[in-house]
């Protein structure tokens, strides 16, 4: 069977004690193989997708028994959902582990590889970790956006899954990143709490501003140096909203350097950034080891050209 043809019956699912508290969204993307997440998630908001014949959404978190119904699904298949993985990439990959247990992988993403495949990405770090490692059962603890680099959270075991994602919600996880911010921020420290409300373009791409409708967010950001007309920050997220760190930025006059959704201008005094300056550079996490990812070189360069003005 065509992988455009796969889905174009209706398909039952029932969850199982592996999926236990596993997000909808998550669980359709590892099940529903070559549709895109884009078409995942609209058929959410349409109710084409129901659990227990009930709408639901993205975030919907399952319950061991539950039946979903993924109404037929058409669409054209633009790739193979094989991932072709080279062996450069898969070394390199393997290389970029920094911490690994029998039940959690941390590793440290190069910017511009997304945490997994959809919307016209062939493949994602969790694809390609599933490929290389040989290990069926892999599966992202928490995301960071595809520009952002460093430490990401990947378990292999559904106990270590549960007990992870659930020290995130009660915020016992620190996470610390690096950000290099425009402007000279004033204060040393400073908590910044402003709500933030997920909307779509008329394109349909996401993004986020702060808004009185949105949900309670928080970010902890201390200056870590000064430049003349830039600052590095280390900032850390009290939640886990989309786009957190970025729209708290902006949201104070600082946005970050290379951020096109947020920064609106890619050159600034000279500096050029082939990307976004956010790299997650730190995690605290109970009973295990502080776990910590160096700054990338591409984002040394841009200090190093800023500390010459």
């Amino acid at each position: 069977m065509n992988s455009n043809q796969q889905w174009q019956s209706v398909t039952w699912f029932e969850v199982d004690e592996n999926q236990l508290d596993q997000r909808i969204d998550n669980f359709l993307f590892s099940r529903l193989k070559g549709v895109p997440k884009s078409r995942i998630y609209r058929l959410i908001r349409e109710g084409q997708i129901r659990v227990n014949k009930k709408r639901i959404k993205a975030d919907t978190r399952l319950s061991i028994g539950d039946q979903i119904r993924v109404a037929p699904i058409r669409y054209e298949q633009k790739q193979d959902t094989d991932v072709p993985v080279s062996d450069d990439v898969a070394q390199g990959l393997l290389n970029r582990i920094v911490y690994e247990d029998e039940g959690l992988i941390v590793i440290n993403k190069p910017s511009g590889i997304a945490v997994h495949g959809g919307s016209g990405i062939a493949y994602g770090l969790i694809e390609a970790l599933r490929t290389v490692t040989g290990k069926k059962y892999l599966e992202l603890v928490h995301r960071i956006d595809r520009d952002t680099s460093g430490l990401v959270m990947i378990s292999k075991k559904r106990s270590v899954l549960k007990a992870l994602q659930d020290l995130l919600r009660q915020h016992k996880i620190q996470k610390t990143y690096a950000a290099i911010v425009k402007g000279q921020v004033s204060l040393n420290e400073q908590h910044i709490n402003a709500p933030l409300l997920r909307y779509e373009l008329a394109n349909g791409e996401r993004r986020v501003r702060v808004s009185k409708d949105g949900k309670p967010s928080e970010t902890i950001w201390k200056v870590a140096q000064r430049f003349k007309t830039a600052t590095l920050v280390h900032a850390s997220p009290l939640s886990g909203r989309t786009h957190q760190i970025r729209v708290h930025g902006l949201s104070i006059g600082h946005p970050l350097l290379g951020d096109e959704k947020y920064g609106h201008n890619i050159t600034y005094h000279g500096v050029a950034p082939r990307r976004l300056c956010l790299h997650a550079m730190r995690l605290e996490i109970p009973n295990y080891p502080a776990i910590e990812a160096p700054l990338p070189e591409d984002m040394q360069d841009v200090l190093t050209h800023l500390s010459k003005e």
